[in-house]
């Protein structure tokens, strides 16, 4: 199952009819995360297939075609079951701060004809041209962004393979000024496009200019995005193993957030993730503890340690004398950690 997004080009009429729905189906999932929560609390709990039927007739009435009303159901019962599960927080009410952006079709879609695609209840939409993965559209979802809607679809179909163009083996050490420090040396610093654009930013909020506001934080996600990709595929081309460091990000973000936020290690993770299955690859997460106080060499852990150590750059293992770079230090003891000897054991 694959994702693909197209831009829809839109008339007035079709953006209104989008609007409305958007009115009608935020109330129906404010009704449907209280219903949940009043009802666990006298011990009745929904199941999934019942609970997204709940509002069978309702479709008619409201203008908005059944499987949407169930797509937005079952939008509302997944959240509360992870956060029953203990897995996630519980889902909050939408309204002006929070606002809902999203229309689910859960329905089949036919594949699209000459960059106009037929979407049920809707009717036919056209899009700005682009290549769709050929497949079975399984579902979809259309998306109202700063600069336009979008259309997701959710295509049954196989990801394709990153051409292989080496066969190397690396570990990573994530970082906030270098963005990644790998183990053969080679240091990756991406552009901070946050940092950039963080003066425009506050001008906007200052004027109030929500929209603007809006547009900008949607750049910055979407440059970020496009640089975790051609960096995730170059990794992947060039390497068949990979290790990552896995660093506790929301522990970290506690105390250097914008630094995290920007660095956006999370989103490379799942794309290297996906990528290197697609592709044949090997791809490993080990835990980040004792990966910077031991000593790649030796693996004495004579390295520096907590907050106090971060100033630490470059260090000597008093074991075997060894000078090290922190962070390819760290990057070694990543792979060497993913290529089976756990660094946890090493006394």
């Amino acid at each position: 199952m694959i994702q693909a997004q197209v831009k829809l080009r839109i008339n007035p009429k079709q953006e209104a009819i989008l609007i409305s729905w958007l009115i009608m189906l935020k109330c129906v999932w404010n009704w449907a995360v209280r219903k949940i929560e009043l009802d666990a609390k006298d011990g009745r709990f929904h199941k999934k297939q019942q609970f997204q039927n709940l509002l069978a007739d309702h479709g008619k009435r409201m203008g908005v075609p059944s499987h949407t009303l169930q797509g937005i159901l079952l939008m509302a019962w997944e959240p509360w079951d992870r956060c029953f599960k203990k897995i996630s927080k519980r889902p909050r009410l939408k309204g002006v701060r929070n606002k809902l952006n999203s229309i689910p079709f859960p329905d089949p879609i036919k594949y699209p004809i000459n960059q106009r695609i037929k979407i049920p209840g809707l009717g036919i939409f056209r899009f700005h041209k682009q290549e769709i993965p050929e497949g079975k559209i399984k579902c979809g979802r259309i998306v109202k962004r700063a600069s336009g809607w979008y259309l997701c679809l959710f295509i049954e179909a196989d990801a394709k393979a990153v051409p292989a163009k080496a066969n190397g083996k690396i570990g990573i050490d994530p970082g906030y000024k270098n963005t990644l420090t790998l183990s053969n040396g080679e240091t990756i610093s991406m552009p901070k496009e946050f940092q950039k654009r963080q003066e425009r930013l506050a001008q906007s909020q200052k004027g109030h200019r929500k929209n603007l506001s809006a547009r900008l934080h949607e750049r910055i996600k979407n440059t970020r995005k496009d640089n975790n990709h051609k960096l995730s595929r170059r990794l992947v081309a060039e390497n068949s193993c990979i290790v990552f460091s896995k660093d506790n990000i929301s522990g970290i973000a506690k105390s250097y957030g914008k630094s995290v936020a920007e660095a956006g290690h999370h989103q490379l993770r799942q794309m290297l993730s996906y990528k290197c299955t697609a592709s044949g690859r090997k791809y490993v997460e080990v835990d980040s503890k004792f990966s910077t106080m031991t000593c790649s060499h030796c693996l004495a852990r004579t390295g520096p340690t907590g907050k106090a150590g971060l100033s630490v750059r470059q260090w000597e293992c008093t074991e075997c004398r060894t000078s090290h770079d922190r962070d390819q230090n760290a990057a070694i003891n990543t792979l060497i950690a993913g290529l089976g000897t756990s660094l946890e054991k090493v006394a």
